[in-house]
């Protein structure tokens, strides 16, 4: 500070009353209320139901379920495809294989259309619902992991705690939600199941699936998914991907990568959520 300014501000000080001078010195301000705590999300827990035979091939980037068949997205370059299934057998109905270079992720239904990611690609692939046939492509920025539809907007996920709201038609980003448990930022969302508010995410490389409130980004629930496949069963598949709703009952279907069952299951507390 100069000497002319360091002059003035002593002036200064000097002329104001001595509480005054305090606040000045000590910044003063008005006390404010600190927020309060986010509460911790529920733990929740499964009760298997039924299970469904799944091709133990399928490298499992997306799955929904609807009138009575699961629609099925499978990664990886030179395997990634899109499929209709039959739950109580497991056959593959309709298969619609991906160019080589394209790597299969998430996807929606809208309507009578289905909407596909690709990882890497920049390409969302827009297919008939009834006959699987492509109708069309969407360019978009970043990467493309899980996939869901609210009724109004796309939601997808690119493996950040940040999940981007998408105009279902142009795919032109419209907002986004920021996804945070008990106030600590969510990573490595991924494949995603929307119902009524919620939506449900698969965390990568993790055996929990969060339960997301879709106006505030906070995880209401932690569902451990944890011993879904027997040992035998798990040496040989790879991670939990893989959420369909099941209206008729209520519960989810959960699958992996390269799992040989798909999984109908019951969500049911697991302890109550602690006070704020």
């Amino acid at each position: 500070m100069g000497l002319t300014m360091s002059l003035r501000w002593h002036a200064f000080l000097a002329a104001l009353p001595t509480s005054a001078v305090l606040c000045v010195l000590v910044a003063c301000a008005k006390p404010t209320t600190q927020p309060a705590q986010a509460a911790s999300a529920a733990k929740l827990r499964f009760k298997i139901v039924r299970t469904f035979p799944h091709d133990p091939h399928a490298f499992t980037q997306g799955l929904l379920f609807f009138e009575g068949k699961f629609y099925e997205s499978t990664g990886l370059l030179g395997r990634s495809s899109l499929r209709r299934v039959d739950p109580d057998s497991g056959m593959v109905e309709r298969r619609v294989d991906l160019p080589r270079d394209l790597f299969g992720e998430g996807v929606a239904r809208v309507g009578g259309h289905l909407v596909q990611l690709t990882w890497q690609n920049g390409r969302a692939l827009v297919w008939n619902l009834a006959t699987l046939g492509k109708e069309r492509e969407i360019s978009y920025q970043g990467e493309g992991w899980g996939l869901c539809f609210d009724g109004r907007h796309l939601i997808m996920s690119d493996g950040s705690e940040t999940l981007a709201l998408r105009d279902p038609e142009s795919f032109a980003r419209v907002g986004e939600i920021v996804v945070r448990r008990a106030g600590r930022p969510v990573r490595n969302l991924n494949e995603l199941e929307c119902v009524d508010g919620v939506v449900y995410a698969n965390v990568w490389q993790d055996t929990h699936i969060a339960r997301i409130d879709s106006r505030t980004g906070e995880v209401t629930g932690w569902l451990d998914a944890s011993g879904l496949l027997a040992p035998e069963e798990a040496r040989d598949a790879d991670v939990l991907n893989g959420i369909a709703y099941l209206p008729a009952s209520g519960h989810l279907a959960l699958t992996g990568k390269l799992w040989p069952r798909i999984f109908e299951v019951e969500i049911v507390l697991d302890a109550p959520p602690a006070a704020k």
